[in-house]
């Protein structure tokens, strides 16, 4: 290993370690361990592996060393060929074990990788609404990838780095010492002379990769926003095109400036390195060469002596550095561990039943809720906040109770924040309530598996999401065995096997980001569709015709028609001219239901719901005569 590259290694170790100076955590440690013990056997194969590379580096100076006390004291010729061929054959061995090494350390890096991301993306997977409502995407992404990565580091690197770098370091200083302590001792005395302006310098290093990461955020979290299907329409309808274009402008050009200064520091370091390197060589040739000539140092010893020097430097300056570089690892880990620590609010029983078969009666009895707190279902580093929102509990659901029969359809109607959308998130059970049931037939949701659950209640929801995919894709994610002509059917009934089948790629077209490839009836047909395959037998429309034009809000209607056919529904509706044919309508306000009965029962009772007619078909009325 050269000079410069123990320079680079030095320099890299220093800025990762400098990131973070945590005291060690046993806690972690423990975890670690937990999460190491399935490939303890390749760990152990791996420390080996490294312990011989680290015996073969340290034999070819000496080998060396030994062709050159040959060649001067006049020895035999076919010592020096047998020397050169032993010498060659540990460079083959060297390699060899290099490749194997990286292949361990890939299979070691990578399967930790695997059981990490796997761990946190099945935890998060279980983690309530309000979690993702307050986590920003891209921390919580951050966490599968530069995390995780970097906990993988302290296996992959620091742990082989450890042992090797302890290996050569000793057996380099022992084969020294025999060959010439006066020179070991004045190596060892300019080791802080290379180690001290790699400290200083990685300080300085690792603050200038901080600015130049936030920078890079900023910018990247600017053109993310930029760059949504949402944020390009914005700017295109209010946006300053020159403005924009200066500020993004701006901020690259800081980051440009931060690359330049990165760049000059990073080069005068590793240069001043290099020259205390190749001076501390000088004064090692210097002295050996005046210790040969005197007759008190073997000429080959000079040589083995210079070649060890470079094996000297290279684990000295790693294994200064290793601590603070095993906790910047570790911090990764606690990072990770961190989301992990989050207790998912919503758990399955053990004993878990399933829905009972057949038509099912939907049923809340004296129900009451409250939104969790910030500090109970998020934190405050995935929120990029410095401290979390410590409001929330109140409660917003007053002893709610209602029944829908198997069959019947129930509408939730009133004011915008009266409590509706809340009601209609407690029966796929995204929360669970505070106080009193929510039942489906006749079984507490809370009993209920959440497979079972999941097959059972259906939702559409107002914004009609739909996954960067193609049609087929977002409409399996239903039912993933079905065939294509069970696909075709939903599409009919949905209202929309003429628009596939004009899409150049059918079923295979990609709807686009939250499928805005596609209008925003289309999009509610196409979840619509999704709930046809899926065949769930209780389902929730959450204001599924809200932001519709009167030409899509009929195609919607007809396919809505289709899928609420036999089935329980709850139904949220801002238009009143959609829930006149349901068996109960119930006025919420505040939390509480204020009104029940049928369209024609609450009109002639003239109260709250008379009162919404009255102003939603008036307005109506006047924008007719208008």
């Amino acid at each position: 290993m050269s000079m410069e590259t123990t320079a680079w290694g030095q320099l890299r170790s220093v800025m990762n370690a400098e990131q973070d100076r945590r005291p060690l955590a046993r806690a972690t440690l423990r975890r670690i361990g937990a999460f190491a013990r399935p490939h303890r056997r390749r760990i152990a194969r791996f420390v080996q592996l490294g312990v011989v590379t680290a015996l073969l580096a340290v034999a070819t100076p000496v080998l060396a060393g030994r062709v050159v006390s040959t060649i001067v004291s006049g020895g035999d010729d076919s010592t020096v060929v047998r020397l050169a061929l032993l010498i060659a054959l540990i460079a083959v061995a060297e390699a060899g074990l290099g490749i194997l090494s990286r292949r361990l350390s890939a299979m070691l890096g990578e399967g930790l990788i695997l059981d990490l991301r796997t761990a946190v993306f099945d935890h998060v997977q279980r983690m309530p609404v309000a979690f993702f409502t307050r986590t920003r995407t891209g921390a919580l992404v951050s966490r599968l990838n530069n995390d995780v990565i970097g906990a993988q580091r302290a296996f992959s690197n620091t742990l082989s780095g450890v042992v090797t770098n302890l290996v050569t370091l000793l057996l380099t200083l022992a084969v020294m010492l025999t060959l010439s302590w006066q020179i070991t001792l004045l190596a060892l005395v300019l080791l802080p002379v290379f180690v001290l302006p790699a400290r200083r310098m990685g300080r300085r290093m690792a603050r200038m990769q901080r600015e130049a990461a936030t920078l890079n955020a900023a910018m990247g979290t600017r053109m993310t926003e930029r760059f949504s299907a949402p944020g390009a329409t914005l700017i295109k309808l209010f946006g300053r095109p020159e403005e924009e274009s200066a500020e993004f402008a701006d901020r690259a050009r800081r980051v440009a400036d931060i690359g330049v200064r990165t760049a000059t520091a990073q080069a005068a370091f590793i240069t001043a390195l290099t020259l205390v390197s190749a001076l501390a060589l000088a004064l090692v040739y210097g002295l050996g060469g005046f210790f040969a000539l005197r007759g008190t140092l073997d000429p080959g010893a000079v040589v083995a002596l210079a070649l060890l020097l470079t094996r000297l430097y290279a684990p000295l300056t790693a294994l200064a550095g290793a601590r603070v570089e095993v906790m910047s690892a570790l911090v990764s880990f606690e990072r990770v561990f961190e989301v992990l620590d989050l207790t998912p609010l919503i758990d399955e029983k053990p004993d878990a039943r399933p829905v009972p078969d057949g038509p099912v009666a939907v049923e809340f009895e004296d129900v009451r809720f409250g939104y969790p707190s910030a500090d109970k279902v998020s934190l405050a580093s995935l929120e990029e906040v410095a401290s979390l929102d410590t409001r929330g509990g109140e409660e917003v659901l007053h002893g709610l109770s209602f029944r829908a029969e198997p069959g019947q359809t129930v509408a939730l109607v009133g004011s915008s924040g009266a409590g509706k959308s809340t009601i209609a998130q407690l029966l796929p059970r995204l929360y669970d309530t505070d106080g009193g049931t929510v039942r489906i037939g006749g079984v507490d949701v809370r009993d209920l598996s959440a497979r079972s659950l999941r097959d059972t209640v259906g939702m559409v929801t107002q914004d009609g999401h739909l996954f960067h995919d193609t049609v087929r894709a977002n409409l399996l994610l239903a039912r993933p065995e079905a065939s294509d002509s069970e696909l075709w059917d939903a599409l009919r009934r949905a209202r929309l096997t003429d628009l596939v089948r004009s899409l150049p790629d059918g079923l295979d077209t990609v709807v686009g980001e939250r499928g805005y490839r596609l209008s925003g009836g289309e999009r509610q047909r196409m979840t619509i569709a999704r709930l046809l395959l899926a065949r769930q037998r209780v389902v929730i429309l959450d204001e599924a015709t809200a932001h519709l034009d009167n030409t899509s809000e009929a195609a919607v209607q007809e396919a809505l028609t289709e899928a609420l056919e036999g089935r329980t529904a709850v139904v949220i509706a801002h238009r009143l001219s959609t829930v006149r044919a349901a068996d109960q309508i119930l006025v919420v306000e505040a939390g509480r239901i204020v009104e029940r009965g049928t369209h024609d029962e609450l009109l002639a009772a003239g109260g709250r719901y008379a009162q919404l007619h009255r102003t939603q078909f008036g307005r109506r009325t006047m924008e007719k005569a208008a």
